[in-house]
């Protein structure tokens, strides 16, 4: 599995802490053994055989069944400790990591926990690899053999530039068509908001892309015209930059979901309550998704 994830002898003798002289024998020993080649091998390049390809998947599934067995033991023991590998996306970890490592490390000294940041579709494909326990995303996010479970819900609030937040002290998007629109696609694009900025591209002059939320609020600042930012950002806002935020009113509704996504025959159920635990610690009550809140992870 390793030589298939680094596709290098080195890097993956590395990961096994093993040398890779005996790496390289380790695998000889079992083409042998199986009378197959799992790996081609140059100088330039490794790469599993078609035969490869299956018996590499075969051995995840047979390391991760494996590992349930001491999985099972400490739950039967009430005992939280160990690994625990937790992706979070990149739109959500700048306002959940800090106070979350924080308070995990405090709360859960035994546990080596790891965090690692990915976009949905590449936590979705380390879920189902066996290579994270779980993952923090935006909610929707389907793929067979993965669970979804609801964590808290927060609302888009409207930043305006002060050229125009004195003249709109309330918002509502049908009078911001003069206005330019700035956006984050992966952040912004919501299913579940009547009002999409996605689909009222129309309204502005002209639409950025930007890659944080930060960036949007300085774009504003310094060319005028709106952006939507997540209630968690109002923190990180100056005095200044807080009085040109506006609610949005009205009938439209402007909110993201964030879910907490397992694997389907994930067991850990102790391990899960972590997370929860450590997100009721700092996070406001009201956001929070009210069966994480009264009764924490069932599985």
């Amino acid at each position: 599995m390793a030589i298939d994830r680094y596709r290098n002898f080195a890097k993956a003798a590395d990961a096994c802490n093993i040398s890779q002289p005996t790496l390289s024998a380790m695998l000889v020993k079992l083409e042998e053994e199986l009378d197959v080649r799992i790996f081609e091998r140059s100088n330039k390049m490794v790469r599993p055989t078609t035969a490869g390809e299956k018996i590499v998947r075969q051995a995840q599934k047979a390391l991760m069944e494996t590992e349930r067995i001491t999985e099972i033991v400490s739950e039967e023991k009430d005992v939280v400790g160990g690994a625990f590998t937790l992706s979070v996306g990149p739109t959500i970890a700048p306002y959940l990591l800090p106070k979350f490592i924080r308070h995990y490390r405090e709360a859960y000294p035994s546990v080596a926990l790891t965090v690692r940041e990915m976009k949905a579709g590449s936590m979705l494909d380390a879920l189902l690899g066996g290579e994270i326990d779980a993952g923090i995303a935006i909610s929707g996010n389907i793929r067979q053999g993965v669970l979804e479970m609801p964590l808290y819900t927060e609302q888009f609030y409207v930043y305006l530039s002060e050229s125009c937040w004195r003249k709109l002290p309330v918002f509502r998007p049908e009078n911001l068509e003069h206005e330019n629109m700035w956006i984050m696609r992966e952040a912004q694009c919501l299913r579940d908001s009547a009002f999409s900025f996605c689909k009222a591209r129309s309204k502005g002059h002209h639409i950025y892309e930007a890659g944080s939320i930060e960036t949007l609020i300085r774009i504003v600042d310094e060319n005028g015209g709106y952006t939507i930012i997540p209630e968690m950002h109002l923190p990180f806002l100056t005095d200044r930059q807080r009085q040109n935020v506006r609610k949005i009113e009205g009938d439209y509704l402007s909110q993201r979901r964030v879910s907490l996504y397992i694997k389907e025959d994930y067991i850990r159920q102790r391990m899960l309550n972590t997370v929860a635990d450590t997100l009721k610690a700092f996070m406001p009550k009201g956001i929070l998704s009210e069966g994480i809140r009264k009764y924490g992870i069932k599985l």
